[in-house]
C-alpha cells in the first residue's frame, strides 16, 4: 500500500518535528494524526504555505542576528568604572551584582540584559573584571568592569 505525506503541525515521537513533510501509512494519518490535528494533508497549498513561512523564518532570523551582531560590536567597546566603598585591606563592603552592572550601562545608553550575561558570581575585589555576554547562540561578546574604591 503507498504512503501518503502529511505536514506535521506538531511534534510526533518516531514521525517527526512540527513543520516536517512526511510520509506516513493512510490508517495511521486518517484515524491518529489528522483527527487529533497533529497533521493536515499535504496539498500542493498547505506545502507552499509551509515553504513560505519557512522563507520568512529564516529572513527573521538572519534579521535579527544582523542586529544581535551589531549590538555585540557595541557592547564590546564598553568599559563600565563602578565605584564601591572599601574597608581595611581593601576588600569591597558587598559586592558588585549583575543587576547594578546592567542598571550602569543604561546609564551609558547601550542596555545589556543582566540575564545574558555570564557573570558566575557577583565581583567582590577591586580590578578590572571581563564580563562575557551571550546574546543569541553564534553571537558572544564581552566588555570590561572596573571596579575602584570611592
Amino acid at each position: 500500500m503507498a504512503n501518503l505525506q502529511v505536514i506535521l503541525q506538531t511534534d510526533v515521537d518516531n514521525v517527526g518535528k512540527s513543520g516536517e513533510l512526511v510520509k506516513v501509512r493512510p490508517g495511521f494519518a486518517r484515524n491518529f494524526l489528522i483527527p487529533r490535528k497533529l497533521a493536515v494533508p499535504a496539498t500542493n497549498a498547505a506545502i507552499n504555505r509551509l515553504e513560505h513561512e519557512k522563507a520568512v523564518a529564516l529572513a527573521r532570523a538572519d534579521k535579527t542576528k544582523k542586529e544581535a551582531l551589531a549590538l555585540a560590536e557595541k557592547i564590546g567597546q564598553l568599559k563600565i568604572t563602578i565605584a564601591r566603598p572599601v574597608g581595611e585591606d581593601e576588600k569591597l563592603f558587598g559586592s558588585v551584582t549583575a543587576k547594578e552592572i546592567e542598571l550602569e550601562t543604561k546609564k551609558l545608553g547601550t542596555h545589556v540584559d543582566r540575564k545574558k550575561m555570564q557573570l558566575a558570581e557577583p565581583l567582590k575585589a577591586l580590578g578590572t573584571f571581563e564580563i562575557p555576554v551571550k546574546l543569541m547562540p553564534g553571537v558572544a561578546t564581552s566588555f570590561k568592569v572596573e571596579v575602584v574604591a570611592k
